[in-house]
């Protein structure tokens, strides 16, 4: 993978070996410059794989024979032999651990080693974390608006930028707290949870009951095979009754494809309701089929809806369900699981909540693999120091201004157990502890230095990347999950809030604010 990176940075890699300056100790930090989707937090994630990158990072022959064609024939061959030489040996990267929340300004990796090298993995490193961590936090605002209780599966597979943007946004989507994802691949490279019944296709395909074949299950407990095709069309004949819906309305090849599903999978029969009409056909042909594999011993999974109002439809759905178990003593029927997609959002699940609706399931594509409020973290690299000296880039925006010089980040604590603020201090600077009075100069404020006291610092960053290999272990992607999970609860209602939250501050030391304000004086 060292070729997937942007031309420049092997002109400029060009550019330091021939000034001599390639293997200048040096230092950069990946960052983003504001939270995503007008929120107060972000998820870093990537990390693994930007891991699994570093330890695999050098030039093969072919790279090294396809750089010759793309770089000026002037350049030396010496050059080349260099770059064959050329891994992450010499690199180390501290970072946040993979799930943490994260806000602006604050370094998710810091790259230390050559100065060459550093360059070189740029841009590979910024194309693993941006994309993972606007996921994962994009499916984390799902979590938070949908609660705990509620399952979410990622079902974007087909609307994602490409078969790796696909992979990706199931991973990073379970890390942000989904459940469930119906990526087959994912499931069996990553290990989540794959879940998928059945699509209109397949009801459409059938148009009576005599394609059904076989049309015989045998009870649950063993014993004669029976005609289960038979029996949902005299359960039909009672749930239309109880209904008081024509029997004639419910269509046969619908009935027909839950029948076919349901004696291929007894164990795992869901009804998908509205190929037709949800309340004359597709509701009672499922409640037909459940309850006729409930007279053999099985128990259906659920139903979903792809379309129309799901907030009412679900209501209307759960008092079907709810007066069939109770008119036909199936006590378990009323609380089969109500599953709901179609082009699911942000607002959606908002009024899903403020509705009160009924709903159990939500599978959600589109609105969170593409991330189409917002396209891109926006994430960037930056030197932060070179041979010792720190490095700052002067902007008119001061948004775009760097912070120079290599940081050791701290989060601190309220009483309550509440971040409530990260602070970044030079590398050399003692580690503040609890209860101290720090004087801090929080970014983006004008003016003396805030006066703060937490009750607990915690160092932000480990080191993960050493000497070419990784050197701490690192946790299973469930356990990832965990930790966003709790980190994302340790934040105060009113930073987690997804509309107009509570800014995070981000603040820096005295003697980083007095060394800030001492390179723009010298380089203006």
């Amino acid at each position: 993978m060292a070729l997937l990176t942007d031309l420049y940075q092997l002109t400029m890699a060009y550019g330091y070996w021939r000034a001599g300056r390639h293997r200048a100790p040096a230092a950069a930090e990946l960052f983003f410059r504001r939270e995503p989707f007008h929120g107060a937090f972000a998820l870093g994630a990537g990390l693994a794989e930007g891991l699994r990158f570093l330890r695999a990072f050098r030039f093969s022959a072919a790279d090294i024979a396809y750089l010759r064609s793309v770089l000026p024939s002037t350049t030396e061959d010496a050059f080349f032999d260099y770059l064959c030489t050329v891994d992450a040996s010499e690199v180390t990267v501290s970072s946040v651990p993979e799930g943490s929340v994260v806000f602006s300004r604050v370094p998710l990796l810091q790259v230390k080693g050559p100065l060459l090298v550093v360059q070189l993995l740029e841009t590979t490193l910024l194309c693993l974390v941006n994309y993972a961590s606007l996921v994962a936090t994009n499916a984390a605002r799902f979590r938070l608006l949908a609660g705990p209780e509620m399952k979410l599966m990622e079902i974007g597979l087909r609307r994602a930028q490409g078969p790796d943007g696909g992979l990706s946004a199931s991973k990073y989507s379970y890390i942000g707290g989904f459940d469930y994802t119906s990526n087959v691949l994912a499931g069996k490279l990553y290990g989540i949870p794959v879940r998928g019944t059945i699509a209109h296709s397949f009801i459409m395909s059938f148009t009576s009951l005599a394609e059904v074949q076989p049309r015989v299950l045998p009870p649950q407990a063993g014993g004669e095979p029976m005609d289960l095709a038979a029996l949902a069309e005299s359960w039909l004949q009672r749930v239309c009754e109880l209904l008081q819906s024509p029997p004639e309305k419910a269509n046969r090849g619908e009935l027909a494809a839950f029948v076919s599903y349901a004696i291929t999978f007894p164990h795992n029969f869901q009804g998908l309701l509205d190929t037709y009409c949800v309340m004359r056909s597709g509701l009672p042909n499922f409640c037909a089929v459940a309850l006729a594999l409930h007279q053999l011993g099985y128990r259906a999974i659920g139903v979903r809806l792809d379309s129309g109002d799901l907030v009412q439809q679900s209501k209307e759905i759960r008092r079907v369900l709810r007066a069939c178990g109770t008119t036909f003593q199936v006590p378990w029927f009323g609380s089969i699981p109500i599953a709901v997609s179609n082009d699911i959002s942000e607002q959606s699940l908002e009024s899903f909540v403020r509705e009160g609706s009924e709903i159990d399931v939500i599978g959600v594509g589109t609105n969170l693999v593409t991330c189409p409020l917002q396209p891109s973290l926006g994430c960037v690299y930056k030197l932060v120091e070179v041979n010792g000296s720190p490095c700052l880039k002067l902007t008119e925006e001061e948004e775009k201004m760097t912070i120079p010089g290599i940081k050791a980040v701290y989060r601190l604590y309220d009483n309550a157990g509440h971040p409530f603020m990260d602070l970044m201090a030079l590398e050399d600077e003692p580690a503040p502890s609890a209860g101290q009075e720090l004087g801090v100069h929080v970014l983006g404020r004008r003016g003396e230095a805030t006066k703060v006291r937490p009750a607990a610092a915690e160092p932000l960053h480990r080191t993960y990347f050493r000497d070419g290999q990784v050197c701490e272990v690192l946790p299973s992607l469930p356990e990832v999950r965990s930790h966003a999970q709790a980190s994302l609860s340790q934040l105060s209602p009113a930073q987690r809030r997804l509309r107009e939250p509570q800014p995070y501050p981000v603040a820096v030391t005295e003697k980083l604010h007095l060394l800030l304000a001492e390179l723009r004086q010298a380089r203006q």
